[in-house]
């Protein structure tokens, strides 16, 4: 298990965004959590396997109909952090 985080911006907020992403983790088995920042960015946490993240990824580069993903950038996690399901905040 690993964990890895990304800063999706573009039209991200507002578009169901978060709740897409938590659904779309689910599906794939992944732990984390979904994060609306102030700067109009969303942060998303991960753990689980490393090939199922990658599919997320990639799903994040589109994200739901509404959304319009300008960047996905990954940014650095602690690897000791504990994920346990999946928040959305």
């Amino acid at each position: 298990m690993v964990n890895r985080a990304f800063l999706i911006s573009g039209r991200v907020q507002g578009v169901f965004f978060r709740d897409s992403t938590k659904k779309e983790a689910i599906k794939l088995g992944l732990r984390g959590s979904a994060t609306n920042l102030s700067d109009g960015t969303v942060k998303v946490c991960l753990r689980g396997e490393i090939n199922k993240i990658n599919l997320l990824e990639t799903w994040l580069h589109i994200g739901p109909e509404l959304a319009e993903v300008e960047s996905v950038i990954e940014v650095d996690i602690d690897q000791q952090l504990e994920l346990n399901d999946f928040k959305v905040s």
